[in-house]
């Protein structure tokens, strides 16, 4: 059996942690069940196998809790009807007006990320929230380099389908101010 020293490990990585889930969900009170949710899986996992990386661990894990509460979240919205911080993968605007359609593009994302399937939202929130490489997902997620291409590159798809984001033949989006990249980026993280 591995022992971690848990106070510490929540001292280390407990910020990124936070962030990770902050970004995606947009607000204090489910980052902070996420946060919880995540530093327990890991204590769980821990004690039945022994963990290698545990700051990969750390934010796959919330990652992934952060994207079922989005879709927890979409589920419930839709029975009522019937918050990445992703509000950075928009463009800063200084007027009221541009601030809103900012914040509510940012909603919108974070309920479109939320129904992407897992493979493609964990490397989606891996890559544009958290700012990692091709490289690092991979061995985050324990897949090759061109298979999170491949998971980034329908991610995007999906996303600018469900968002109505048209692109241009550049891979720039067209009438929007935030930018989700281009295909061609897995050629030069490779290289």
């Amino acid at each position: 059996m591995q022992v971690h020293d848990w106070q510490a490990i929540v001292k280390d990585c407990g910020p990124l942690v936070w962030q990770t889930a902050y970004r995606l969900l947009g607000n204090h009170t489910d980052a902070a069940d996420c946060f919880q949710e995540t530093f327990l899986a890991a204590l769980e996992l821990s004690r039945r196998e022994p963990v290698r990386n545990v700051s990969g661990l750390l934010v796959r894990l919330a990652t992934t809790r952060a994207i079922d509460r989005l879709r927890q979240r979409g589920r419930q919205e839709h029975r009522q009807a019937d918050g990445c911080d992703c509000e950075e993968l928009t463009a800063g605007e200084s007027d009221p007006a541009s601030h809103a359609q900012t914040h509510e593009l940012a909603g919108r994302l974070r309920e479109a990320i939320g129904r992407l399937p897992g493979q493609e939202a964990q490397a989606f929130c891996l890559r544009y929230l958290n700012d990692m490489s091709y490289r690092q997902i991979a061995r985050e997620l324990d897949m090759g380099i061109n298979t999170v291409g491949v998971a980034l590159y329908r991610a995007k798809a999906r996303l600018r389908e469900d968002l109505g984001v048209a692109q241009t033949d550049e891979g720039n989006p067209k009438g929007d101010t935030w930018h989700l990249g281009t295909r061609d980026e897995v050629h030069n993280e490779e290289t």
